[in-house]
Parts: C-alpha cells; sequence; structure tokens
C-alpha cells in the first residue's frame, strides 16, 4: 500500500531522514518506533504531503504521490496535538470536516461511544485535553479509508476511551484497514503491531515483527528489545 524509497530531508542544517526506504502492505497494524527526533512524524507527514523531501518518492496505492493531492481523501489522520478553531463548538467542526470531504460518515456512533453528546456544544477552546483528543477520534475514524494515521493516539484518554480506541482500531484492522502508529507505550505496540519500523538518527535500524526483534536482540520483552537498538553503535 506504502513504499518509499531514498526519503531524503533536512530542515536547516538537521538531516531529518537520512535515506529511508521501507514498504507496508494492505492491512494490519505498523508501528513506527524511534526516540525523539528520530524522522517518525516526519515521515508520516510525507506520506501526507504535509512535509516535501528533498529527494527520493513516495508511493501510496501503486502512485507517486510528490505533488499530489487528491489521494488524501483515502487517507485519516490523527495529529499528535490537536489544534482547532478555539471558537467552533465540538459539532460545527465536525460539519466542517464532513463537508471537505463530502463523503458519508459515522460520527454520531463515535460521539456516543466517546461520550461526546454533552459537548456538541462547547466551544473547542473550553474542552479538556483528553475531551479534545476524543474530538480527534471522532474526525479520524468517521470515514472509512484505507489508510489511518495516529501520531500519539493515547495522549489524554482515560482507561475507558483507550479501549474502545483499541477496539476501534481492532475492528478496522480486521475490514482489511491499514494502520500507521507513532507511540512510546510500548504495550499498546505489544497488543496491535503486526510490524514495527524502528527509526534511530533519521535510518531505518529495524522492520520486522516483534518475536523476530526480541530473537535478534535476545530480550523476552519489546521496552528490552527496543533499549537494546537504543544502545547499538
Amino acid at each position: 500500500m506504502i513504499k518509499a524509497e531514498n526519503l531524503r530531508k533536512r530542515f536547516g542544517k538537521v538531516e531529518v531522514l537520512k535515506g529511508v526506504d521501507f514498504e507496508i502492505g494492505r492491512g494490519g497494524t505498523v508501528a513506527i518506533l524511534g526516540p525523539n527526533g528520530s524522522g517518525k512524524t516526519t515521515i508520516m507527514k510525507t506520506i501526507l504531503g504535509m512535509v516535501i523531501p528533498q529527494s527520493g518518492a513516495v508511493y501510496f496505492q501503486g502512485k507517486n504521490i510528490l505533488g499530489q493531492w487528491n489521494y488524501r481523501t483515502d487517507i485519516a489522520y490523527l495529529p499528535q496535538i490537536a489544534r482547532f478553531p478555539e471558537n467552533l463548538t465540538v459539532r460545527e467542526l465536525i460539519r466542517m470536516i464532513k463537508d471537505v470531504r463530502g463523503v458519508p460518515t459515522k460520527e454520531e456512533e463515535l460521539i456516543q461511544l466517546f461520550g461526546l453528546t454533552e459537548f456538541l456544544k462547547h466551544k473547542l477552546g473550553h474542552l479538556s485535553g483528553g475531551t479534545r483528543q476524543k474530538v480527534n477520534i471522532v474526525l479520524a475514524f468517521m470515514f472509512d479509508c484505507p489508510l489511518v494515521i495516529l501520531d500519539e493516539p493515547t495522549a489524554g484518554l482515560d482507561p475507558i476511551s483507550l479501549i474502545h480506541l483499541k477496539e476501534l482500531i481492532q475492528r478496522a484492522k480486521a475490514k482489511g484497514t491499514t494502520f500507521l502508529i507513532t507511540t512510546h507505550i510500548m504495550p499498546l505496540v505489544e497488543e496491535l503491531a503486526d510490524e514495527i519500523i524502528f527509526l534511530l538518527d533519521g535510518k531505518i535500524h529495524f522492520q520486522g515483527n516483534i518475536p523476530t526483534l526480541k530473537q535478534q536482540t535476545g530480550q523476552t520483552d519489546l521496552e528490552h528489545a527496543i533499549a537494546t537498538l537504543l544502545k547499538k553503535p
């Protein structure tokens, strides 16, 4: 579904991506892991067309996306920090996003699931961080997109909402949806991820499943396996 070839990106003097290559098939959950500044969010924003690389190419469903925009209707995105127009209400924001996309949605069941009914008339600037994240999740999941990109999706979520989020991911994955997730919560990765891409200093140091990573690092749990990768010269 997604293929990256020799992606290179520099911000000023800092080279964030240093010739990144990977390929992700349709369906399943891929966790993009690495320390802060390793290039995780840059990769996701490159796939979304929000960052333009200095060189390289990204293919989505077999087509080169660089310089294109219409492919984005097949992608849902949950950013790490939800920045909304603070003077809009929750209902107005949802309606605006629906109008932009112009395709069928399923927001009402998500609003009920995350207990947002009482907040629909509230202005976004008055919401707590956790409630804003629930709105963020509704926006990401109310469209049936073949690819969903989730950047630190659990930030600010209470335990019940986290359970609902994981159930949404598992149900969509069973229907063939592909997920790209970045998170620092290793138990979540272990529970959801079919594959891991581990970035360090702008390069991929591992791509494969969790059992293979544990075997290669000689560790029995994911946290120590990742720590082993970080210690490698």
